[in-house]
């Protein structure tokens, strides 16, 4: 993570977020769905984004210019987005994205932090002390997807 910096989210950053998350979904997440889920999945609308990015926390990976990844904290401390670029892989950028979404919890006295975590997501958030509370099935656009509902209960210290 050379040159990596994490900021907050600006709304000029939505195509760019919206390019990301469509290129992460349909190169990495491919691996654990089928074409058609990855086609429901790979779909952004602007305006539902925008308003979906305004009422969270937010804060961007950037090396340069170059946008690397995301994460969201919701009201009640709901990760709602975390998704990095396929080209940033395993270089700690979600798991710098993730501290710093902690860090932020705790600021807002939050003890406890969930998502729903994707097939592709759920060995990364059980890596970072996150336990499955429920396996789920959700519907998009016409397909089913399995997901997990995942919990970690945050240090006071």
């Amino acid at each position: 993570m050379n040159h990596v910096t994490l900021r907050d989210y600006q709304p000029q950053d939505l195509p760019w977020l919206a390019q990301l998350f469509i290129l992460s979904v349909t190169e990495v997440a491919s691996r654990d769905y089928s074409p058609a889920q990855i086609r429901a999945w790979a779909q952004v609308d602007e305006a539902c984004w925008r308003e979906r990015l305004a009422r969270a926390r937010v804060f961007v990976a950037c090396d340069g210019e170059k946008r690397l990844g995301f994460i969201s904290l919701e009201h009640e401390g709901h990760i709602d987005l975390l998704f990095v670029h396929p080209l940033a892989l395993r270089r700690g950028v979600a798991a710098a994205l993730l501290a710093r979404l902690e860090q932020a919890a705790r600021q807002q006295r939050l003890t406890r932090l969930t998502t729903d975590a994707s097939l592709t997501a759920r060995p990364f958030f059980a890596a970072n002390g996150f336990s499955i509370e429920q396996v789920q099935t959700v519907a998009l656009r016409g397909e089913t997807f399995t997901n997990y509902r995942m919990v970690k209960t945050l240090s006071t210290t």
